[in-house]
């Protein structure tokens, strides 16, 4: 059976989503678990059940490799485990398939050098951050609660919890304590 994977690292992604998800099903995956997380999660759940679902001579679909593993290390773990269950990796976009010695070979040599590039470009970004503070352009994220001040302290005034404060604006109850009066 041919079991699908499809992530995206923010719920912006819709369409990445779609299209990952339409690949899947174009090879004949008959199902296909998604999730919109980052990669750097330590929660990845919807992952954790396809591992999990896998069986004996199944074949677990990805998309890109970015999609599967977060490094070098996560990528053997994550291997690993799915040889332990007699279950192959097949990666769409390079089109290896560990079912093969040279599959085996080739995905060990191509995670290396997604680190790689992942590690170059963070690296990039790192630079371009610290060239656009120095330039006053970059300032960070905005402080979404900080703008809600008003809106929380009424909140509160009006006799609403803390927690029910932080869902209603949609920020942290950590921030209502923060910014309350």
């Amino acid at each position: 059976m041919f079991v699908g994977f499809a992530r995206t690292s923010t719920t912006h992604q819709t369409h990445s989503l779609e299209a990952q998800i339409e690949s899947l099903s174009q090879v004949g995956c008959e199902k296909i678990f998604k999730e919109q997380v980052s990669a750097v999660a330590s929660q990845r759940p919807e992952f954790d059940a396809a591992i999990e679902f896998v069986r004996d001579g199944d074949t677990l679909v990805v998309s890109s490799l970015s999609r599967f593993a977060r490094s070098i290390r996560d990528l053997t773990q994550q291997v690993d485990i799915l040889e332990a269950k007699n279950v192959s990796l097949k990666v769409l976009d390079i089109a290896l398939d560990t079912n093969t010695p040279t599959g085996k070979l080739m995905l060990n040599l191509l995670g290396s050098i997604n680190q790689f590039e992942r590690e170059l470009m963070l690296e990039r970004q790192k630079i371009g951050i610290e060239k656009a503070k120095a330039e006053g352009k970059f300032k960070g994220r905005k402080a979404t609660a900080r703008a809600k001040s008003n809106k929380i302290q009424e909140l509160l005034d009006s006799g609403m919890k803390p927690g029910a404060v932080a869902k209603e604006l949609n920020i942290g109850v950590a921030s209502v304590y923060r910014y309350r009066n």
